[in-house]
């Protein structure tokens, strides 16, 4: 059956009342070499079980197969998944929740959101947690703009050791805003050098990733100091979010707003998505949180029930009064989260981030006993960076070509680091992996 949307004499209509006579004239303003000037070369249709068996086939393909070794993370992280997590979400009532704008109609998602918060905030050290956003990425902008609406300011500093892609989505945001964007250097160390902030006036935020991209800890108190020095708010951004299994949380360290990525509390990579934007803060500053917040309350039963508390986006409030409009509600996502933090408890979360972090250290001392320069001597948590030999890309094609996947290349993002490679160890990888790596790299 054909989906006819709008008859002829509709779209007629629709272009005399926006001033164009054909269809092509909206999309005047593309370039005409990014114009597709033929059709789609799409093949023939296939029955539901052929294309279950192209697409099996295609699977089998991806050099994201279940034997490869993967040594990246790079904000994005390979973990084990209880089984709870997985069966449970699977559940049609929550697949196919979404936004709960009729409470009384809705507590499960409610209660479901209420609980996330809850752990959320228990894991970052902070008062309130929003649910949430699009990604880590996303939650550090609406972040930054929200250190803005606070102090009225109009300029922020960022550490360029958080996620360059990160730094790149905040650039998109602040860039038709008018606000200025800083740039922090960072020391020989691996760490944020926060004493250019000495020459900085006038900051609405400081914004500092810890672990950061090199996988160096970061000294967040002292961060947090320098901040609220010029009366700037500290933001402690982060990627790896079991990394607060084994340090200290971030409210705990003077942050003022916690953001991240959640993408480790029970989601899986799948090709880069989806990802699970984390927002923390006191509250204090939580009528200038973007997003909603979820509360208890009783009925008139005296029985307990949840209600959306707060909400600040567009939809719920006058546009001129929003905090965001593009922050959503990932209910899923936070629920995965949610489920998975429950599943393994605070205990489990210790004890996975201490394993995480003492197979990389093993990693580590491997690579530097066969004479590999780690270069940066800050402690850090499950990533590092080492520097292989020139010409480590023959080296790195062949490592491919035996499933094994030898970090990230810095050089793209950091020029003055070629040849300087960011390596990941998780649970996932075992003690045969890492010594099959360290003797082909060096082989």
């Amino acid at each position: 059956m054909q989906y006819l949307p709008h008859t002829a004499e509709d779209i007629t209509e629709m272009l005399q009342a926006v001033g164009v006579e054909h269809l092509e004239d909206l999309f005047g303003t593309v370039p005409e070499d990014c114009r597709l000037q033929e059709g789609l070369d799409l093949p023939e249709a296939l029955t539901e079980w052929e294309l279950n068996d192209h697409m099996s086939a295609l699977s089998g393909e991806m050099a994201v197969s279940p034997e490869y070794r993967v040594f990246m993370g790079a904000g994005s992280y390979e973990h084990f998944i209880p089984a709870s997590v997985s069966y449970l979400l699977s559940r049609s009532e929550f697949v196919t929740s979404y936004t709960p704008y009729q409470p009384e109609m809705s507590q499960g998602t409610l209660q479901a959101i209420y609980e996330y918060q809850t752990l959320a905030a228990r894991l970052l050290g902070m008062e309130v947690a929003t649910a949430s956003h699009y990604d880590g990425a996303t939650a550090l902008a609406e972040s930054l703009l929200m250190a803005v609406r606070v102090t009225g300011r109009a300029k922020v500093a960022i550490s360029s050791l958080i996620h360059p892609l990160y730094r790149r989505v905040v650039k998109t945001y602040f860039e038709p805003t008018g606000y200025e964007v800083l740039e922090l250097p960072y020391s020989k160390s691996g760490l944020t050098d926060l004493s250019v902030l000495n020459e900085m006036d006038d900051l609405a935020a400081v914004a500092v990733q810890s672990p950061n991209f090199f996988g160096c800890i970061e000294d967040l108190k002292a961060a947090g100091e320098k901040a609220h020095d010029k009366d700037a708010l500290l933001i402690a951004s982060f990627t790896e979010a079991l990394a607060y299994g084994l340090l200290k949380n971030p409210g705990s360290q003077g942050a003022d707003i916690v953001c991240g990525e959640g993408q480790s509390l029970g989601i899986p990579r799948s090709f880069g998505g989806p990802a699970l934007g984390m927002l923390a803060s006191g509250k204090k500053l939580m009528r200038k949180l973007p997003g909603r917040l979820v509360g208890q309350t009783r009925d008139l039963d005296g029985r307990r029930g949840f209600v959306l508390t707060l909400a600040t986006r567009e939809q719920h409030i006058r546009r001129e009064k929003a905090t965001s409009n593009i922050c959503t509600n990932n209910s899923l996502c936070a629920l995965a989260a949610a489920m998975y933090m429950a599943s393994i408890g605070g205990s489990g979360i210790k004890e996975l981030a201490r394993l995480n972090h003492d197979k990389a250290e093993y990693l580590k001392a491997g690579l530097k006993k066969e004479g590999l320069n780690i270069c940066f001597d800050s402690p850090t948590f499950n990533e590092f960076v080492v520097e292989f030999p020139s010409g480590f890309d023959s080296t790195y094609a062949r490592l491919l070509e035996k499933k094994i996947v030898p970090g990230l290349s810095l050089a793209p993002y950091y020029p003055e680091l070629a040849n300087h490679y960011l390596l990941c160890v998780t649970e996932t990888r075992s003690r045969e992996d890492m010594d099959e790596l360290v003797r082909e790299v060096t082989s």
